[in-house]
């Protein structure tokens, strides 16, 4: 039996008029005069009373049956198809690893063009603190990352994305305070009370923090951005960075002072050598092709 015809037939039945029928079915009328007239010579027997529309005691028996019918049809759809969607392999997400605030505007500009080009995959993001510099791409917990300065690792190869001024950042109350428009020196920020680091964290990200001298007289640990501004506006500690860290994390009672001749840090995205993820490839080109047009308010490379 024809699901078609039925349907035309049941929304005759339950909306009285074939013109309604029609409506409903976005088919013409005469479609559905058609299928109701085929329905009836196929049983053999009248399914509707005409002027007025109503169902004939043969109608009313096919009316229950019909319901039945294209519930099951319904139902045998929809099982079929949510079989179909669970046979299908699962897709794995791309996890990116952000360091801070990354590359400032250009990380979220990055993954939100990565989603619109690959909308089947998802996207899952991983802050990472100053000891994971390395470890998160070679212990398989994300697949790019975020990360300044370049990872000196031979396991990891890593793209420059945008270059800033070096910055530090001390108490409102510090003498060099007063420098947060003029500027300071190396010679100035040297005897500064920068925070301390984890034995295990990378040499590179060490002198990065250290603008390449020996470890300070700080006695704070800081692993996140946030332990280092708490370490700041309490008077234990000074942080250094990049520029665009004032525009991410302005906090009351802390100054961001720029280290005139400090050399510039780059941002980097960094990938595991040689991944033949074919997604990774996706979001380091996307990536590449921002960091060439540089946002507003963005750092160029």
């Amino acid at each position: 039996m024809d699901l078609r015809l039925l349907s035309s037939f049941l929304a005759v039945a339950e909306e009285g008029h074939f013109g309604r029928a029609a409506a409903r079915l976005f088919l013409s009328p005469p479609a559905v005069t058609q299928h109701v007239r085929r329905l009836e010579t196929d049983l053999g027997t009248r399914l509707f009373h005409r002027n007025p529309v109503s169902l004939t005691p043969a109608g009313e028996r096919l009316a229950v049956h019909a319901r039945v019918l294209l519930a099951a049809a319904d139902a045998a759809l929809e099982d079929v198809a949510q079989g179909a969607e669970a046979s299908r392999p699962a897709v794995r997400p791309l996890r990116v690893g952000i360091m801070g605030h990354g590359s400032a505007e250009l990380t979220p500009a990055a993954i939100n063009a990565y989603r619109r080009a690959r909308p089947e995959v998802p996207v899952h993001t991983l802050q990472l603190d100053y000891t994971e510099h390395v470890s998160a791409l070679v212990g398989d917990r994300v697949d790019v990352a975020f990360v300044r300065p370049a990872p000196d690792d031979e396991r990891v190869v890593s793209d420059v994305l945008t270059t800033e001024q070096r910055i530090v950042v001390v108490p409102a109350r510090s003498p060099l305070a007063d420098a947060r428009h003029t500027g300071a020196t190396l010679s100035d920020v040297a005897d500064l009370p920068f925070f301390q680091l984890p034995e295990h964290t990378p040499r590179v990200f060490t002198e990065y923090l250290y603008f390449g001298g020996p470890p300070r007289r700080g006695t704070p640990t800081a692993l996140t951005p946030q332990e280092v501004l708490l370490g700041v506006v309490t008077g234990d500690a000074a942080g250094s960075g990049i520029k665009s860290f004032a525009r991410y994390y302005a906090w009351p009672g802390a100054v961001f002072v720029p280290v005139l001749d400090a050399p510039w840090e780059s941002t980097h995205l960094a990938v595991r050598a040689q991944d033949p993820n074919p997604e990774v490839r996706i979001f380091r080109a996307l990536t590449q092709a921002l960091a060439r047009h540089p946002l507003p308010g963005a750092a160029p490379a």
